[in-house]
């Protein structure tokens, strides 16, 4: 085999490991982001940017979180895990609260969560002690330090964590107050309608309900019609009423004609001054 098909073959062995390379490469983090409202992270309430953000910290504070810096529409707690005697983990959670643009008795909830882990670390140091008296001595020391040290962090993407938290949060939120009625109707009077008791008969109802008095026809009051003169009343012919084509006048009515006929002879009789 000669020098130069050596040196073919090593070339083409580079080439195709560095095409092989490539192809495993695994992708950025940031090429997942897709930027798409999933709506994991938001929520929408009918409540202003302060309701929500306040029932937000109630929720975090039920669930034992300690709250580190609390405004009228952002929240922040964290919550402290210990796994094991190593590994330490912690949930830091940030809230804000925006109005909505249309309405400012709605808002808008942005929630995410930080999870940071922690691991126990041991550190060895090396010390030299010196007596004077004795020359130069050394001698070592040695000694071990352990600490908590973060060791990744990375958010939480788990829809139903986020779902859980956002349904505590709606419980939380404040109540709509019932309509107060204004001062005008307040201080109106209410009438009273009392409802008429049933007649059954008795007398103490009778008293207490009297009956109404019955309607009365109108009464039309007669002019008498003037009385007849002695002449008129000798002159009327007789009419024969046995048919009821006339009316009969009544006793009283002729009454006063007898007794001026009866009175006429008496003044013809009294002799002459």
């Amino acid at each position: 085999m000669t020098r130069s098909t050596v040196f073919g073959a090593l070339g083409l062995a580079l080439v195709l490991a560095g095409v092989t390379g490539c192809s495993s490469k695994k992708a950025a983090v940031y090429e997942h982001e897709n930027f798409d409202d999933s709506g994991t992270f938001s929520r929408s309430f009918p409540v202003s940017d302060a309701g929500s953000c306040e029932a937000a910290r109630r929720a975090l504070l039920s669930q034992g979180y300690i709250i580190t810096s609390s405004g009228a529409n952002q929240v922040v707690g964290n919550k402290s895990f210990q796994q094991n005697s190593e590994n330490h983990l912690q949930i830091s959670f940030n809230v804000t609260c925006a109005p909505d643009v249309s309405d400012e008795q709605r808002s808008t909830m942005f929630a995410n969560a930080l999870q940071d882990r922690y691991a126990l670390k041991k550190s060895n140091t090396s010390a030299s002690l010196g007596v004077g008296v004795l020359g130069s001595v050394s001698m070592p020391i040695g000694s071990s330090d352990d600490s908590m040290v973060k060791v990744a962090s990375e958010t939480v993407t788990a829809a139903q964590f986020y779902d859980r938290y956002f349904a505590l949060v709606e419980s939380y939120l404040p109540k709509p107050k019932p309509k107060q009625a204004s001062k005008a109707e307040a201080e109106a009077p209410v009438q009273k309608v009392e409802k008429p008791a049933a007649d059954l008969g008795l007398p103490e109802q009778a008293a207490v309900n009297p009956a109404p008095a019955p309607a009365t026809a109108p009464v039309t009051e007669v002019a008498p019609a003037p009385a007849a003169t002695a002449t008129e009343a000798v002159a009327a012919p007789a009419v024969d009423d046995s048919q009821g084509s006339q009316p009969v006048a009544s006793p009283a009515e002729a009454a006063p004609i007898e007794v001026q006929q009866q009175a006429q002879p008496a003044e013809a009789a009294s002799p002459a001054l």
